[in-house]
């Protein structure tokens, strides 16, 4: 527990009102977008960077742990408070304080909403490409965090290639400006680059520079169904060989097209074993539709059986509501779910598929698969029911088999989502011991007492099933998914 002088001192840095220590507000922030859940002790909501470094200070000096909140969207537990401690949450820190046309940049507080910001720009002309499905909800500044991607990513890259410059607060309280408004800089470490996906693990991200790309004007979009999971991975191939950068190539297995189908009922066919959405988008509209066709064209010379390009807008926002409404669709077949981020080469889709289709039959779980097919990062969805007696033992050992099957075929752990408290226990197994200490020693100078984000990233060495259950809900009754 915090004491009363800290809290106190807390209450004068970002007024009474920002600190928040009622039960039924800590439940608020003891969760985020998958199934864990633990209580903070107390949660502030500061304004500006001075208060973050002010209360940064007061926390270090009296080491109480550190846990940073945007939006609570994370899908791997890096946003809960697993030792209690103090949540500093960046949610009024929302502001787009400038779009610097002539730099072609903005600056943004860590707390603007992703698809807000988007909003924004393109309003004036200007693109920013990353999307992640929750755009509408995420934050800028978790996006950093956890380097996030998207549909997009495949054409225009993730976080990390829009960020030029960030303002983060250390675990002291010291503030550090880095980079600025520049299309070049080699001055020293890139230390932007470091702190991106660094998880809140070296510091609190307060402002962000971003890079702005001219807006598209056109975009043209396409379904394309297959009977077999094979015919629409080597489509993806197909599509890349013939010399087509997409904007998006997303992927759907069969249980994920009957759930949304069964939600949307949009005339998706649901008895195919896969569906790809491929979007193209450029300034030369006949240039745009052309590729959108040789796509089509690819798609059907490898056995797709209907092949639908959207006529208007309003078909193309059909399809995007399909693709972006699976995670709530799949919350409604099963209370529970896990949804995992893993990587593999393209060429290695058909065999991760087929392997987590039968990791599902071997532990009795439905885990639909979809994700960013034209980049091989896929989202295995684990679907359960947590009363069930044994059934996070079943979950928990399915994703270790996901994990340790996406490594064995080339693969990582994650692309986007992180690692967080889910995930810590296979870091080893991905990197190696002596780049997990090189990590850790890193950790150390940015954190020298370790108070910054605690028990997230680093193996402890508990073994998966005890990380794994140490961040299951202990407030009775609440199990928000």
């Amino acid at each position: 527990m915090l004491s009363e002088a800290i809290l106190a001192e807390l209450r004068r840095v970002v007024g009474p009102q920002n600190v928040h220590v009622a039960p039924s507000e800590l439940v608020a922030y003891s969760y985020d977008g998958n199934f864990s859940q633990r209580p903070p002790d107390a949660v502030v909501t500061p304004a500006t960077t001075d208060e973050v470094a002010r209360c940064l200070k007061l926390a270090y000096e009296a080491g109480v742990p550190i846990v940073t909140r945007g939006a609570g969207t994370n899908l791997s537990g890096g946003t809960i408070p697993l030792t209690a401690g103090l949540v500093i949450a960046l949610t009024r820190m929302n502001r787009i304080i400038e779009i610097d046309e002539v730099n072609t940049c903005a600056v943004v507080e860590a707390g603007v909403i992703n698809g807000e910001f988007q909003a924004k720009v393109e309003g004036m002309g200007w693109f920013y490409p990353p999307d992640p499905s929750s755009l509408a909800q995420c934050t800028l500044g978790g996006n950093v965090a956890c380097c996030s991607g998207g549909p997009r990513c495949l054409k225009y890259g993730t976080t990390k290639d829009y960020v030029l410059g960030l303002t983060m607060v250390l675990a002291d309280g010291r503030v550090l400006k880095l980079g600025g408004k520049l299309m070049k800089n080699v001055t020293g470490y890139n230390l932007s680059q470091l702190i991106i996906g660094s998880e809140g693990t070296l510091g609190i991200v307060t402002e962000i520079i971003l890079r702005l790309i001219p807006l598209p004007k056109f975009r043209s979009t396409a379904a394309a169904f297959f009977p077999k999971l094979e015919q629409a991975t080597s489509s993806v191939v197909g599509i890349m060989a013939a010399g087509i950068l997409p904007a998006t190539l997303e992927i759907m297995d069969n249980l994920t097209i009957n759930v949304v189908e069964q939600n949307v009922h949009m005339g998706l066919l649901t008895d195919v074993e896969a569906l790809l959405i491929l979007e193209q988008d450029g300034n030369d509209e006949d240039a745009v539709r052309r590729e959108v066709e040789r796509m089509a064209e690819v798609c059907r010379a490898n056995g797709a059986i209907d092949v639908r390009v959207a006529k208007d807008n309003a078909e193309r926002d059909t399809l995007w509501r399909a693709r972006r409404m699976i995670s709530g669709a799949l919350g409604r077949y099963r209370p529970n779910k896990l949804g995992e981020d893993i990587v593999v080469p393209r060429s290695e889709i058909p065999n991760l598929v087929r392997r987590v289709k039968q990791i599902g039959v071997d532990h009795d779980l439905a885990i639909p698969v979809f994700g960013h097919a034209g980049d091989g990062n896929l989202h295995p969805n684990i679907l359960f029911d947590m009363r069930k007696p044994g059934e996070l033992e079943k979950v928990q050992s399915a994703a270790a088999s996901i994990f340790r099957t996406a490594l064995s075929l080339g693969g990582t752990l994650t692309g986007e989502h992180g690692i967080g408290s889910l995930k810590k226990e296979f870091l080893e197994e991905a990197l190696g011991a002596d780049a997990v200490q090189i990590m850790r020693d890193i950790k150390h100078v940015f954190d020298p007492k370790g108070l910054l984000n605690q028990d997230k990233m680093f193996p402890t060495g508990a073994g998966a099933m005890e990380s794994f259950l140490l961040a299951l809900p202990t407030l009775e009754g609440l199990t928000p998914g």
